[in-house]
């Protein structure tokens, strides 16, 4: 059995409070917090059957760690382990409107957060991630996240490969992103159900990951870096494909 989960900050505790108020079973507030953001959690809180537990600023932040908890703590039941067998779902729910983000060996938890919030802002279907040499859902990934690592399925697959290839098989087209790659992002068309494809930040891609999607597009970069951090460039290709739907180009 799963142990339970903390969650922390203002935006992911308010964020499972409105999804999933059936997951929650303690909260903690910092004592001498009555804004109005924390008192809308309490609120909530107390509607969802759980009675909050005020505690000293120190104790939170003992519980949090490194972590910013903004004066609230919530402990939490086990969300939807969600896998690559449950790929063919989300693709049939979303429809000609699917949109994947999949991230290589991204190991940096902030990073994941980072992703899961552009994802949520970009209204990508799912972000899929391999369960080795990758960042999980941790405390930290959730605050980066802000909320959107509750509305927003994380697949944690297996194998990668055959998560992408389920993707495929479902009528997916799949476009990695790799500095290399001759077809610019600009140039490329997205129609129909989309997954992009990011590696980690220098190291990119790996080989079988590379190899298994339809295409490859670069973002054109006009200064002196050589790549961009993989949640920023996660936003630029996301909103190119809501680009291009918004217009009809896609």
């Amino acid at each position: 059995m799963s142990k339970n989960e903390a969650v922390y900050g203002i935006h992911s505790v308010s964020a499972i409070l409105e999804h999933a108020p059936e997951r929650a079973v303690e909260l903690f507030v910092q004592k001498d917090r009555d804004d109005p953001a924390v008192q809308a959690i309490i609120k909530a809180a107390r509607a969802a059957g759980v009675r909050p537990q005020f505690s000293q600023r120190k104790t939170l932040d003992e519980r949090a760690g490194e972590g910013n908890h903004q004066g609230v703590y919530l402990i939490v039941t086990p969300g939807r382990a969600w896998q690559e067998n449950d790929l063919p779902e989300l693709v049939e729910k979303a429809g000609q409107k699917a949109l994947f983000l999949v991230l290589d060996q991204v190991t940096d938890p902030h990073n994941l957060g980072a992703c899961l919030r552009t994802a949520d802002a970009a209204g990508a279907t799912a972000v899929v991630v391999p369960k080795d040499k990758a960042a999980g859902l941790t405390s930290v990934a959730r605050k980066v996240a802000s909320g959107a690592a509750e509305v927003v399925p994380l697949v944690v697959a297996t194998n990668l490969a055959r998560a992408i290839r389920i993707l495929k098989d479902e009528g997916v087209w799949v476009t990695g992103t790799a500095g290399e790659a001759t077809s610019s992002l600009y140039e490329n068309k997205f129609v129909g159900p989309t997954a992009l494809v990011m590696g980690a930040e220098g190291t990119g891609m790996r080989r079988l990951t590379r190899e298994l999607c339809d295409d490859l597009v670069a973002i054109p970069l006009a200064g002196t870096v050589s790549s961009l951090n993989v949640s920023v460039a996660a936003g630029v290709c996301l909103f190119e494909v809501a680009r291009q739907r918004q217009h009809g180009k896609g």
